[in-house]
C-alpha cells in the first residue's frame, strides 16, 4: 500500500504527523476512510475514534469532533483535542461521564440538554479509547 502524509493538529499541539497507509475518521455521515489519492474533500468530524494504519498497524486516538481536509499533498485533521489512550485521564473521564449522566436524569431547570450529552458523548467515547492501552493498539491490520 502507498502512503500519504497525515497531519492532526488541535490548539495545544501538533498531534501527529506522519507517513500513513489510511485513516479511518467517524464523519456526520458515517465512518470515512482515507487512502492515498482520495478525491479531495473537507468534511466535519464527529466525537469518535481515529484510527491510523502505518506498516500494517493500527493506531488509535479519542478526538473530540472537528473537520478533516483532504487534498493531492496531504490529509489534515483539526480537532479541539485529540488524546492517545495512555493519555486519557480515566477518574476524569468517568467524572465527567457522571455529571453529564445527572444532568441528563434530573434535568433541573436552565439545564443545555445538548450540551450534557456532547459532555456525555466525549466522557464515553475517551474511557472507551483508554481501555484499548490495556489492549495492543498497534496489532497488525490483517
Amino acid at each position: 500500500m502507498t502512503n500519504f502524509p497525515l497531519e492532526i493538529v488541535t490548539p495545544d499541539r501538533m498531534f501527529f504527523s506522519g507517513e500513513v497507509e489510511s485513516v479511518i475518521v467517524r464523519g456526520v455521515d458515517g465512518d470515512l476512510a482515507v487512502l492515498k489519492n482520495r478525491a479531495p474533500l473537507v468534511t466535519p468530524l464527529k466525537i469518535g475514534k481515529v484510527r491510523i494504519i502505518i506498516d500494517g498497524k493500527e493506531k488509535v486516538a479519542a478526538l473530540c469532533s472537528g473537520y478533516i481536509k483532504v487534498s493531492k499533498e496531504k490529509t489534515t485533521i483539526i480537532s479541539d483535542s485529540a488524546e492517545w489512550p495512555e493519555e486519557i485521564d480515566i477518574k476524569r473521564a468517568e467524572e465527567a461521564k457522571k455529571r453529564a449522566e445527572k444532568r441528563l436524569k434530573e434535568k433541573p431547570s436552565g439545564i443545555d440538554t445538548k450540551r450534557a450529552e456532547l459532555a456525555l458523548r466525549r466522557a464515553l467515547n475517551r474511557l472507551d479509547v483508554a481501555k484499548m492501552k490495556n489492549i495492543d493498539s498497534t496489532k497488525n491490520i490483517e
